[in-house]
């Protein structure tokens, strides 16, 4: 069975870009210029999403932009 990935947002800063991509609905990927640096799986989907909306919220306030 092929992985469904979904990118959930992607942040820019001093033209390095960190992406955070959901895989299967549960598991969130976080990748460093395309480094894989972060990988958790969740319970639901909505556990996953709302991990990685506070995350967005801790870069956007440490001055990262949001770039698609």
């Amino acid at each position: 069975m092929e992985s469904r990935v979904e990118r959930i947002w992607r942040v820019r800063k001093h033209h390095t870009w960190i992406d955070v991509q959901l895989r299967d609905d549960r598991e969130l990927q976080f990748f460093y210029d395309g480094a894989l640096v972060f990988e958790r799986q969740w319970p639901t989907r909505d556990a996953a999403l709302r991990f990685a909306a506070e995350r967005l919220g801790e870069l956007q306030r440490a001055g990262w932009n949001p770039h698609w």
